[in-house]
């Protein structure tokens, strides 16, 4: 009688094992001839005999359900996550046991699905469509956890597609690991055009250097994007009434980066968010303090200054920021608007004046006074134009003002600018 149990329990042994090798074989062969429908079909029968496969074969099992599951890149987002986590537990598997066997090549497959994730979520994001790419940037992270800069880009994408939810989750996590952004960045000028070009590495640009393509080589770190982070993480714990949160988002970052001017601009424009003027005000000035070649600092504390009807001090960093940058076509714009503003001013005592000789008179001195706002303005205005000539706003406010000037050649030039750049639009 035991012989006879111990002979079923034999054959019935046996009738597993011929099973497991004949669906295995089964999906393997479907692999290679990329049927991948038979082999997921295959794996799935197999699976069901996982408990009794030794070692061996349960890495044979995982190294091929990865690769039936992945598809060559074929496989669904949920199929993805599967095969990733079945090459997973293969590399665990042979690891404990010792005996790489299928590991290295589920590597190759692993590096291929990385970058096709990645190639996947550029097209994405080139077509706008903001979810996908996060997901398979998040996708091509999880894949090569080393390649941090992925989860970055799922973090930006997910923003731009208005996913706070999953752009925070995924800032915060950048938080956590220490995430900085900052990386070696090979630029040399080329010759032929003079604008700079960034290399893959030295190695290419030191070649480049000795054919003489380029000249001016060199090795830059690229800005730290922790206070972008930081600001990113405030702005979505704003807009979900978080504010406190948000303040400590920005302290937390602080105290890593003290000195990181874009920390400091973002912590600025947190306040300014929560309309604490003077605690932006003194954050910008502390970052230009950080950065006094800033040009955008300098006229960012003009805006401020403005805001707060300073107009002596924002006429003062207008005028700094169009001396560090003659070319700063937005201090020209808002000088002009400052300008403008003294306008209302003038129409008001205009309004109030009655009809008597005085009033008549004291109305011609009001109206000199405002043309002459407008003859001051009219250059800084032209200047815009001259940066931008595709700014309509510029045009038709000039248009404006040589129509009060009574300027009529200049106003009939004008009015065929704006005409032109209407109808190009």
């Amino acid at each position: 009688m035991k012989k006879q149990v111990v002979l079923g329990l034999a054959l019935m042994m046996a009738s597993f094992s011929f099973a497991q090798k004949k669906e295995m074989k089964t999906a393997e062969k479907a692999i290679k001839s990329s049927n991948f429908a038979d082999a997921k079909s295959a794996i799935s029968a197999a699976e069901s005999l996982l408990s009794a496969m030794d070692d061996k074969t349960k890495a044979k099992f995982y190294f091929l359900k990865g690769q039936a599951l992945y598809a060559n890149g074929a496989g669904s987002n949920n199929d993805i996550d599967d095969a990733f986590e079945s090459f997973k537990m293969l590399s665990d598997l042979e690891s404990k046991t010792g005996k790489r066997v299928y590991s290295d090549k589920a590597n190759e497959i692993k590096t291929q699905m990385g970058n096709a994730l990645v190639e996947k979520g550029a097209t994405a994001y080139g077509n706008k469509n903001f979810d996908l790419a996060s997901v398979s940037f998040e996708k091509a992270y999880r894949v090569s956890p080393t390649d941090t800069v992925f989860l970055y880009n799922a973090a930006t994408s997910a923003v731009n597609g208005r996913n706070y939810d999953t752009a925070l989750k995924l800032y915060m996590e950048l938080s956590e690991i220490g995430y900085t952004g900052i990386s070696k960045q090979y630029l040399a000028t080329d010759v032929a055009t003079g604008e700079d070009q960034s290399f893959s590495n030295n190695l290419m640009m030191d070649l480049s250097i000795k054919a003489k393509t380029h000249s001016n080589p060199r090795v830059v770190n690229s800005e730290s994007k922790v206070g972008e982070i930081a600001k990113n993480i405030a702005l979505i714990y704003i807009n979900q009434g978080e504010n406190d949160k948000a303040l400590t988002a920005i302290d937390k970052a602080k105290k890593t980066n003290p000195d990181d001017v874009n920390l400091v601009l973002a912590e600025a424009d947190l306040y300014r968010k929560l309309e604490n003027v003077e605690k932006y005000q003194e954050l910008i000035s502390k970052a230009l303090e950080l950065d006094p070649d800033n040009v955008d600092l300098v006229f960012n504390l003009g805006v401020t200054s403005a805001d707060n009807n300073d107009f002596e001090s924002a006429k003062k960093y207008y005028n700094k920021a169009i001396e560090m940058d003659p070319k700063y076509s937005n201090a020209y714009m808002n000088m002009a608007v400052l300008i403008l503003e003294q306008e209302q001013g003038i129409i008001d005592e205009m309004n109030k004046l009655g009809t008597s000789a005085a009033d008549n008179k004291k109305y011609d001195e009001l109206k000199a006074k405002r043309e002459e706002v407008y003859r001051k303005a009219v250059p800084l205005l032209s200047k815009v134009l001259e940066l931008n000539p595709k700014d309509i706003n510029a045009a038709t406010t000039l248009m404006n003002l040589y129509s009060a000037l009574d300027d009529t050649d200049s106003y009939q030039a004008m009015k065929a600018k704006v005409e032109e750049l209407e109808n190009k639009n």
